[in-house]
């Protein structure tokens, strides 16, 4: 699987999203989206957890100013790693790709449930957010 060479275009409100992470968690974001109601910020690899801050203070104070449920994620250049970060705090037995479709084992079931979420809305969050980093054609759980 390659990696996208496709440059992100972030907009006015993007980059004032941006911005104001930078501010609050002194860790620079690479990218930031809206999904649902969540503003999702991609940090560089073991940049989350100071982005997170201590007991979570960054993340409050930054759904309290934004108005918004907010995700980190951290970014890598393998696709696995990356998929792990996606679903994080969800744990996965194993994590595979072939052929374009990269297949999820959970641990148990009520992983299982989480990692697809209602009518696989979870499921499809999830492969919005690797698509837009990697060229791959499904994101998919199977039975744990």
């Amino acid at each position: 699987m390659h990696k996208l060479a496709a440059k992100i275009k972030l907009d006015i409100e993007t980059m004032k999203c941006i911005s104001l992470f930078g501010k609050i968690t002194k860790v620079t974001a690479k990218d930031c989206f809206k999904q649902d109601k969540k503003l999702i910020f991609i940090v560089d690899e073991g940049k989350a957890g100071m982005a997170v801050g201590k007991k979570g203070a960054n993340i409050k104070k930054l759904e309290k100013l934004l108005n918004k449920k907010v995700k980190i994620i951290e970014q890598s250049d393998d696709l696995i790693e990356f998929v792990k970060n996606v679903i994080y705090p969800l744990k996965a037995k194993e994590i595979s790709e072939n052929e374009g479709i990269v297949t999820i084992v959970p641990i148990d079931n009520k992983t299982r449930g989480y990692l697809i979420g209602r009518e696989a809305s979870n499921l499809r969050n999830y492969e919005e957010v690797v698509k837009r980093y990697f060229d791959i054609e499904e994101l998919k759980v199977s039975q744990s």
